[in-house]
Protein backbone atom coordinates (compact mmCIF):
# COMPACT_ATOMS: atom_id res chain seq x y z
CA UNK A 1 0.00 0.00 0.00
CA UNK A 2 1.32 3.42 -0.96
CA UNK A 3 1.24 6.13 1.66
CA UNK A 4 -2.12 7.85 1.41
CA UNK A 5 -2.87 11.46 2.10
CA UNK A 6 -5.63 12.09 4.58
CA UNK A 7 -6.91 12.22 8.09
CA UNK A 8 -8.53 9.64 10.35
CA UNK A 9 -11.50 11.03 12.28
CA UNK A 10 -12.00 9.03 15.45
CA UNK A 11 -14.26 9.56 18.42
CA UNK A 12 -14.24 9.18 22.16
CA UNK A 13 -17.30 6.93 21.85
CA UNK A 14 -20.09 5.98 19.50
CA UNK A 15 -22.66 8.65 18.78
CA UNK A 16 -20.38 11.62 19.39
CA UNK A 17 -20.92 13.11 15.94
CA UNK A 18 -18.02 11.76 13.89
CA UNK A 19 -20.14 11.47 10.75
CA UNK A 20 -21.40 15.06 10.64
CA UNK A 21 -17.96 16.45 11.52
CA UNK A 22 -16.22 14.27 8.93
CA UNK A 23 -18.73 15.31 6.28
CA UNK A 24 -18.48 18.97 7.22
CA UNK A 25 -14.69 18.97 7.01
CA UNK A 26 -14.74 17.13 3.68
CA UNK A 27 -17.33 19.53 2.27
CA UNK A 28 -15.34 22.57 3.43
CA UNK A 29 -12.12 21.23 1.93
CA UNK A 30 -13.89 20.48 -1.36
CA UNK A 31 -15.32 23.99 -1.38
CA UNK A 32 -11.74 25.25 -1.31
CA UNK A 33 -10.81 23.20 -4.35
CA UNK A 34 -9.35 20.09 -2.75
CA UNK A 35 -10.45 16.77 -4.25
CA UNK A 36 -11.36 15.26 -0.88
CA UNK A 37 -13.17 11.96 -0.51
CA UNK A 38 -14.70 10.11 2.42
CA UNK A 39 -14.26 6.53 3.58
CA UNK A 40 -16.07 4.56 6.26
CA UNK A 41 -14.03 1.31 6.34
CA UNK A 42 -16.55 -0.63 8.44
CA UNK A 43 -20.02 0.30 9.65
CA UNK A 44 -22.61 -1.64 11.60
CA UNK A 45 -26.14 -1.17 12.85
CA UNK A 46 -27.80 0.02 9.64
CA UNK A 47 -27.79 -1.50 6.18
CA UNK A 48 -27.21 0.48 3.01
CA UNK A 49 -30.40 1.56 1.31
CA UNK A 50 -32.01 2.97 4.44
CA UNK A 51 -30.47 6.38 3.88
CA UNK A 52 -29.52 6.44 7.55
CA UNK A 53 -26.16 4.66 7.41
CA UNK A 54 -23.02 6.67 8.07
CA UNK A 55 -21.81 6.20 4.49
CA UNK A 56 -25.07 7.46 3.01
CA UNK A 57 -25.08 10.45 5.35
CA UNK A 58 -21.46 11.23 4.42
CA UNK A 59 -22.43 11.33 0.75
CA UNK A 60 -25.62 13.28 1.37
CA UNK A 61 -23.87 15.91 3.49
CA UNK A 62 -20.85 16.34 1.20
CA UNK A 63 -22.56 16.11 -2.17
CA UNK A 64 -19.87 13.70 -3.35
CA UNK A 65 -20.95 11.67 -6.37
CA UNK A 66 -19.93 8.22 -5.18
CA UNK A 67 -21.57 4.89 -4.52
CA UNK A 68 -22.32 4.18 -0.87
CA UNK A 69 -20.92 0.67 -1.34
CA UNK A 70 -17.58 2.20 -2.32
CA UNK A 71 -17.50 4.52 0.69
CA UNK A 72 -18.46 1.71 3.09
CA UNK A 73 -17.17 -1.57 1.64
CA UNK A 74 -18.17 -3.46 4.78
CA UNK A 75 -21.65 -2.81 6.17
CA UNK A 76 -23.35 -5.07 8.71
CA UNK A 77 -26.88 -5.06 10.10
CA UNK A 78 -26.23 -5.96 13.72
CA UNK A 79 -25.76 -3.00 16.10
CA UNK A 80 -22.56 -4.51 17.46
CA UNK A 81 -18.84 -3.80 17.34
CA UNK A 82 -17.59 -4.46 13.77
CA UNK A 83 -15.83 -7.66 14.84
CA UNK A 84 -19.04 -9.21 16.18
CA UNK A 85 -21.35 -7.70 13.56
CA UNK A 86 -19.20 -9.22 10.83
CA UNK A 87 -19.15 -12.62 12.51
CA UNK A 88 -22.93 -12.54 12.88
CA UNK A 89 -23.08 -11.97 9.12
CA UNK A 90 -20.81 -14.96 8.57
CA UNK A 91 -17.65 -13.01 7.78
CA UNK A 92 -14.29 -12.87 9.52
CA UNK A 93 -12.64 -9.55 8.71
CA UNK A 94 -8.88 -9.13 8.36
CA UNK A 95 -6.85 -5.94 8.43
CA UNK A 96 -5.58 -6.58 4.91
CA UNK A 97 -9.11 -6.92 3.54
CA UNK A 98 -10.22 -3.68 5.19
CA UNK A 99 -7.26 -1.73 3.80
CA UNK A 100 -7.49 -3.28 0.33
CA UNK A 101 -11.18 -2.40 0.10
CA UNK A 102 -10.30 1.27 0.52
CA UNK A 103 -7.59 1.39 -2.15
CA UNK A 104 -9.95 2.45 -4.99
CA UNK A 105 -10.89 5.52 -2.94
CA UNK A 106 -7.22 6.21 -2.20
CA UNK A 107 -6.58 6.27 -5.93
CA UNK A 108 -9.59 8.41 -6.85
CA UNK A 109 -9.16 11.24 -4.37
CA UNK A 110 -6.38 13.66 -3.56
CA UNK A 111 -7.05 13.22 0.13
CA UNK A 112 -9.37 11.07 2.24
CA UNK A 113 -11.25 11.80 5.43
CA UNK A 114 -11.72 8.45 7.06
CA UNK A 115 -14.37 7.94 9.72
CA UNK A 116 -13.73 5.26 12.31
CA UNK A 117 -16.22 3.06 14.11
CA UNK A 118 -16.93 4.12 17.69
CA UNK A 119 -13.71 4.85 19.57
CA UNK A 120 -10.07 3.89 19.17
CA UNK A 121 -10.31 0.71 21.25
CA UNK A 122 -13.25 -0.80 19.32
CA UNK A 123 -12.45 -4.32 18.01
CA UNK A 124 -12.34 -4.51 14.20
CA UNK A 125 -10.88 -7.98 13.66
CA UNK A 126 -9.83 -10.93 15.79
CA UNK A 127 -6.49 -9.27 16.47
CA UNK A 128 -6.93 -5.58 15.71
CA UNK A 129 -8.64 -2.51 17.14
CA UNK A 130 -9.52 0.74 15.37
CA UNK A 131 -6.20 2.15 16.58
CA UNK A 132 -4.41 -0.63 14.70
CA UNK A 133 -6.14 0.46 11.49
CA UNK A 134 -5.08 4.09 12.01
CA UNK A 135 -1.52 2.89 12.60
CA UNK A 136 -1.63 0.65 9.52
CA UNK A 137 -2.77 3.57 7.37
CA UNK A 138 -0.03 5.77 8.85
CA UNK A 139 -2.35 8.75 9.16
CA UNK A 140 -2.76 11.41 11.83
CA UNK A 141 -5.91 11.34 13.93
CA UNK A 142 -8.47 13.99 14.72
CA UNK A 143 -10.60 13.35 17.80
CA UNK A 144 -14.30 14.20 17.95
CA UNK A 145 -15.70 14.37 21.47
CA UNK A 146 -18.87 15.48 23.20
CA UNK A 147 -18.96 19.05 24.43
CA UNK A 148 -20.50 18.28 27.79
CA UNK A 149 -19.78 16.72 31.15
CA UNK A 150 -17.57 13.64 31.03
CA UNK A 151 -15.72 14.63 27.89
CA UNK A 152 -12.45 15.47 29.66
CA UNK A 153 -12.03 11.91 30.91
CA UNK A 154 -13.06 10.33 27.61
CA UNK A 155 -10.85 12.61 25.53
CA UNK A 156 -7.75 12.26 27.70
CA UNK A 157 -8.11 8.47 27.65
CA UNK A 158 -8.42 8.54 23.86
CA UNK A 159 -5.32 10.72 23.55
CA UNK A 160 -3.39 8.38 25.84
CA UNK A 161 -4.42 5.30 23.86
CA UNK A 162 -3.44 6.86 20.52
CA UNK A 163 -0.07 7.85 21.95
CA UNK A 164 0.58 4.24 22.92
CA UNK A 165 0.41 3.53 19.18
CA UNK A 166 2.59 6.57 18.34
CA UNK A 167 -0.24 7.99 16.24
CA UNK A 168 0.05 11.77 15.66
CA UNK A 169 -2.98 13.74 16.83
CA UNK A 170 -3.64 17.02 15.06
CA UNK A 171 -6.30 18.18 17.51
CA UNK A 172 -9.79 17.68 18.88
CA UNK A 173 -13.23 19.04 18.04
CA UNK A 174 -16.03 19.21 20.59
CA UNK A 175 -19.48 18.51 19.19
CA UNK A 176 -22.70 19.74 20.78
CA UNK A 177 -24.65 17.00 18.99
CA UNK A 178 -28.42 16.77 19.31
CA UNK A 179 -28.73 17.37 23.03
CA UNK A 180 -31.22 20.08 23.95
CA UNK A 181 -29.71 20.22 27.45
CA UNK A 182 -26.29 21.23 26.16
CA UNK A 183 -26.83 24.89 27.06
CA UNK A 184 -27.56 23.99 30.69
CA UNK A 185 -24.21 22.24 31.15
CA UNK A 186 -21.73 24.58 32.93
CA UNK A 187 -18.77 22.30 32.14
CA UNK A 188 -18.85 23.36 28.49
CA UNK A 189 -17.25 26.69 29.34
CA UNK A 190 -14.01 25.06 30.52
CA UNK A 191 -13.84 21.57 28.98
CA UNK A 192 -11.79 22.53 25.94
CA UNK A 193 -9.26 24.52 27.98
CA UNK A 194 -8.76 21.68 30.45
CA UNK A 195 -8.37 19.06 27.74
CA UNK A 196 -5.73 21.23 26.06
CA UNK A 197 -3.93 21.75 29.37
CA UNK A 198 -3.75 18.10 30.36
CA UNK A 199 -3.21 16.59 26.91
CA UNK A 200 -1.18 19.18 25.05
CA UNK A 201 -3.50 18.62 22.08
CA UNK A 202 -4.86 21.58 20.10
CA UNK A 203 -8.53 22.53 20.35
CA UNK A 204 -9.77 23.01 16.79
CA UNK A 205 -13.22 24.30 17.59
CA UNK A 206 -16.68 23.47 18.84
CA UNK A 207 -19.24 22.16 16.38
CA UNK A 208 -22.65 23.58 17.32
CA UNK A 209 -25.99 21.84 17.39
CA UNK A 210 -27.57 22.39 13.98
CA UNK A 211 -31.19 23.41 14.43
CA UNK A 212 -32.04 23.69 10.75
CA UNK A 213 -31.92 20.99 8.11
CA UNK A 214 -28.38 19.69 7.72
CA UNK A 215 -27.08 20.26 4.20
CA UNK A 216 -23.79 20.81 2.46
CA UNK A 217 -23.88 24.60 2.53
CA UNK A 218 -24.83 24.73 6.20
CA UNK A 219 -21.95 22.42 7.08
CA UNK A 220 -19.45 24.41 5.03
CA UNK A 221 -20.56 27.66 6.68
CA UNK A 222 -20.35 26.06 10.12
CA UNK A 223 -16.77 24.89 9.55
CA UNK A 224 -15.75 28.32 8.27
CA UNK A 225 -17.16 30.01 11.36
CA UNK A 226 -16.34 27.50 14.08
CA UNK A 227 -13.43 25.22 13.11
CA UNK A 228 -9.72 25.92 12.53
CA UNK A 229 -9.69 24.45 9.05
CA UNK A 230 -6.27 25.97 8.31
CA UNK A 231 -4.62 23.59 10.77
CA UNK A 232 -6.22 20.63 9.02
CA UNK A 233 -5.22 21.92 5.56
CA UNK A 234 -1.63 22.38 6.72
CA UNK A 235 -1.53 18.79 7.96
CA UNK A 236 -2.78 17.52 4.61
CA UNK A 237 -0.36 19.77 2.69
CA UNK A 238 2.64 18.34 4.56
CA UNK A 239 1.67 14.86 3.36
CA UNK A 240 1.90 15.77 -0.32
Amino acid sequence: MNQIRGLFVTGTDTGVGKTVVTAALAAALRAQGLNAGVWKPVQSGTLLGSGASDAERLLQYTGINERAEAVAPYTFAAPLTPLLAAKQAGLTLTMQEIVTAGEPLMNRYETLLIEGAGGVAVPLTDDALVADLISELRLPALIVARSGLGTINHTLLTVSFLRQYNIPIIGFILNDGESAEIHDDPSIATNAELIERYSGITFLGRFPRLHDETNTETLIDTVREMIQLTTIKQTLAVQS
